[in-house]
């Protein structure tokens, strides 16, 4: 029986009457049985008290949340659920569903909007904080349950934690954290506004103790150590991408995992589809019994580490720092390469908070009686302890009792920041630090506030003088908040976005002259302007639809490792140029200063946003950035595998995928049908289905989130293999095929790919784009083209025209002609013919050939086999 069956049975008229129900569901329905911390967390919100669960990692603050839910349900009030990111919320408003039914339960992400007056709502911070500043009842909810609470002191998001905090007097929290520090002040001030007793849940020890060590001894040792004595699975924690998959690499020539292990690992993988680049790594490193995890990789491979660590077939996971927020890998040990990071600005130690939530992750309830966390010593120290050993190795076999001569040190590289065993005891000795207010006020939050309603001035007054001066801010802070608050109500009204009026009784009140936006404040707040700077632009334009694009990508976050990327490449090709054009080394270097990644349209967009934020103060909370990602894919003609490589992101493909789901969604999402032209439409159905055939799970998350299912979901999680047998859950595959019209683009573009290759005549690049998809022909690289053939085959070509054209009447559809008869596809394929522009326009050259569709549906993209370049008949 889930928790709604029993909420709908009957009423509890005592409060301990509502906790002996749940303390009863959690032993039948789960097989848990309360720790004391659990007991005295749910029993403190039954009585009423708001509860600041800070326990550590594997005490069950989850169960604890769901008590006070149960709670809140059964005294008919509405609770809301919080987490500082979309995945946890979603993940949570399934596992909700599952335990208090459909109806009870909705979400709100920004992203999508589901059963939203439910009395359990899941949401993220912002939207919460959002919600307390433009309602005054925030939606009805009475008590809120905030995950990962220490996101309170995050710089650019912590404002969102404490905005509840400042704003609903009548709610009862449940805050929670394994790493909050000294909380006594807050847990004052959490009863001093809301008039609740605060229970303070602190200094519980774990169910799985931990132990600490400093090891002066190599990766490869310290692993081979581990899973001797089998103390894994082992996490290796580093602080950058590249250093974990570099050092997985590394620990593939140890063994593992004995044969039998192997083979029950590839009996788990199976048929999984591995794609080239990073695939092949991966596919060789957990095969091996060990993993990657990062945020860099495709989701589908992420999932496949997952799965397989919970079903224990790896021993070692060598990941980043975050070890994956909310994911339930089972580790056995934690071990922490270095004690230092790069925080974005500057080489520094890591604070206490991030050590205890990275040693946190180590030991298992229920399957381990331990956890270790062992921190290595820097490589300098671990070389210098090697040489010293070795000298005193050879003094003792010299004999005699001479005395070792002393080994030559190893000197730290430059600007290192040294931690050693001490360090290592000061973090475990240490307590998280106390959590820091991160307030800031917007032209979002004072719109917020004054969109009540009808707001007597001096209670919009009011409000805004407790989220400054009621603030968790230090004094010089807090006034230097109420200097921009005024600046920014100066500023609206001087727009004439709010207006001061007095009522029929002379009170003096605040009325907005337009209406905000509904989620204006929330994923893509810029995107009412995509809508005016698209009215600007003209559709008969050959650039219609790449204009709309990069309006669209400019109201996007940026994905800086592809800039980086761009920028890297487009300052390589024009220091090349500069030096062909005999320009000196200075003036080379001051130019190089402005070349930057693609930015198109930025004269447009800057005008244009510059005009609109007149109109539409609250958008300077927000940074237009032009860019071209998807723009830059569509002009080079490029696919997935074609981006990755160009740019050297290999290990980084989970970024690029994550940036271009997002870019489709806010394409197909808010370019209104009115302004979809057919090519637009066209390549919104390819962008669409180039995401899903590299990784269909992020559409198919923002699709079953649209339209969710429960019993669907479910059942997916239950295919997760948790200690069962089998194939890992692949992901599903679907047919390149199913989307013709996205087919049809992809192919024009694997086409225009050669044409743009044989129009700079790059006959390397044309056969490699020939022998691309060899494997899936068979290997039959000698039916295609190779170099020497397209030589011979464009030196005719050259003969007759001085260039091939590639601008945009070069692209035209009507270029293309695809035999898709019935005898052509009985053959299994679709024949084609490309013409070539030439400058005369006499269009009587051309490539031909023919696109295997079983390969193509094998590769998730069209492969092209050509047969002929020449005169056409």
């Amino acid at each position: 029986m889930n928790l709604g069956s029993i909420l709908d049975a009957g009423s509890f008229d005592e409060a301990d009457e509502a906790f002996a129900a749940f303390e009863e569901w959690a032993w039948e329905d789960r097989g848990l049985r309360l720790y004391p911390a659990q007991e005295e967390a749910i029993l403190g919100i039954a009585l009423g008290s708001n509860v600041i669960l800070a326990t550590p990692t594997g005490t069950g603050k989850s169960l604890v949340a769901m008590g006070a839910h149960f709670i809140a349900l059964a005294e008919g009030r509405r609770t809301v659920y919080t987490a500082p990111i979309k995945a946890l919320v979603s993940e949570k408003f399934f596992d909700l569903v599952e335990v208090f039914g459909a109806e009870n339960v909705g979400m709100v992400t920004g992203d999508t909007s589901i059963n939203s007056e439910a009395p359990i709502l899941c949401c993220t911070a912002e939207i919460l904080a959002n919600l307390a500043i433009r309602d005054r009842t925030a939606g009805g909810v009475t008590q809120v349950v905030m995950d990962e609470f220490h996101f309170y002191a995050e710089p650019e998001r912590g404002w969102a934690w404490q905005v509840p905090l400042l704003l609903m007097h009548e709610a009862q929290f449940l805050l929670m954290s394994a790493t909050l520090g000294d909380v006594t002040e807050l847990a004052a001030d959490l009863t001093r506004r809301t008039g609740r007793d605060t229970a303070l849940v602190t200094g519980v020890e774990r169910p799985v103790p931990l132990s600490f060590a400093y090891r002066v001894a190599p990766v490869h040792e310290v692993v081979e150590q581990l899973v001797e004595d089998r103390e894994t699975p082992a996490y290796l924690v580093h602080f950058n991408q590249s250093h974990a998959v570099e050092q997985a690499q590394a620990l593939a020539s140890i063994r593992i995992v004995d044969r039998a292990g192997r083979d029950e690992i590839a009996e788990a993988i199976g048929g999984f589809r591995f794609s080239t680049g990073f695939g092949t790594t991966l596919s060789r490193l957990v095969r091996g019994g060990i993993g990657v995890h990062h945020a860099g990789m495709l989701p589908r491979y992420r999932r496949l580490v997952e799965q397989l660590a919970q079903r224990g077939l790896l021993r070692v996971i060598c990941g980043t720092d975050t070890l994956g927020v909310g994911i339930n890998v089972p580790i056995r040990t934690v071990v922490i390469t270095a004690l230092t990071k790069f925080d974005g600005e500057k080489m520094r130690r890591l604070s206490a908070r991030e050590f205890h939530q990275i040693a946190g992750r180590a030991g298992r309830a229920g399957f381990d009686t331990e956890g270790d966390v062992i921190a290595l010593a820097p490589e300098h120290e671990i070389e210098n302890a090697k040489a010293s050993a070795k000298a005193a190795a050879k003094a003792a076999g010299a004999g005699g009792g001479k005395k070792a001569k002393p080994a030559k040190k190893k000197a730290p590289p430059q600007g290192f920041i040294a931690w050693s065993e001490q360090t290592l005891e000061k973090l475990v000795a240490a307590q998280p630090e106390p959590l820091v207010s991160r307030m800031r006020v917007t032209h979002a939050m004072v719109l917020g506030v004054i969109g009540r309603g009808e707001e007597h001035e001096g209670e919009a007054l009011a409000t805004m003088r407790t989220l400054v001066f009621d603030s968790h801010e230090p004094r010089a802070a807090q006034y230097a908040h109420a200097r921009t608050a005024i600046e920014i109500f100066r500023t609206l009204r001087r727009g004439g976005i709010v207006e001061v009026h007095e009522d029929a009784r002379g009170e003096r009140r605040l009325r907005l002259t337009v209406e905000l936006q509904a989620n204006f404040a929330l994923n893509q707040p810029l995107s009412p302007f995509a809508l005016a700077a698209i009215e600007l632009l003209d559709p008969e334009s050959v650039d219609y639809a790449l204009d709309v694009i990069s309006i669209i990508e400019a109201t996007l976050e940026n994905p800086r490792a592809i800039l980086r990327a761009q920028e890297h490449r487009a300052r390589g090709e024009a220091v090349a140029a500069m030096k062909a054009e005999g320009i000196e080394y200075d003036e080379r270097m001051e130019r190089l200063e402005e070349v930057t990644h693609p930015q198109p349209l930025k004269g447009l967009l800057d005008e244009a946003f510059h005009e609109y934020a007149r109109e539409v103060p609250w958008a300077r909370d927000y940074e237009l950035r032009p860019k071209s990602v998807v723009r830059d894919m569509i002009e080079r003609a490029f696919g997935f595998r074609d981006l990755v490589s160009f740019y050297q992101l290999g290990r980084a493909e989970g970024t690029v995928l994550r940036y271009l789901s997002d870019a489709y969604r806010a394409i197909e999402r808010t370019v209104p049908e009115h302004s979809k032209t057919p090519e637009l439409e066209e390549l919104i159905d390819w962008l669409g289905e180039l995401v899903r055939q590299v990784d269909s799970s992020l559409i198919d998350e923002w699709e079953e989130l649209a339209h969710p299912d429960p019993e669907a979901h479910r059942r997916a999680r239950e295919l997760l293999g948790l200690g069962g047998e089998g194939e890992v859950a692949a992901p599903p595959t679907r047919s390149v095929l199913t989307n013709q019209r996205a087919f049809l683009v992809m192919l024009r573009n694997a086409l225009f790919r050669r044409v743009q290759a044989a129009a700079f005549e790059r006959y390397d690049e044309l056969a490699e784009l020939d022998g691309q998809h060899a494997a899936a022909l068979g290997g039959a690289t000698a039916s295609g083209f190779g170099e020497q053939r397209w030589r011979d085959a464009l030196a005719g070509y050259f003969t007759e025209y001085d260039e091939i054209r590639i601008d945009a009447d070069a692209r035209a559809p009507g270029l293309l002609e695809i035999d898709r008869g019935a005898e052509a596809v009985a053959a299994g394929v679709w024949r084609f013919r490309q013409v070539l522009l030439d400058p005369q326009g006499d269009r009587d050259w051309g490539i031909e050939g023919a696109v295997d569709l079983a390969a193509s549906e094998a590769e998730g993209e069209p492969v092209v086999r050509v047969e002929r370049v020449g005169p056409l008949s």
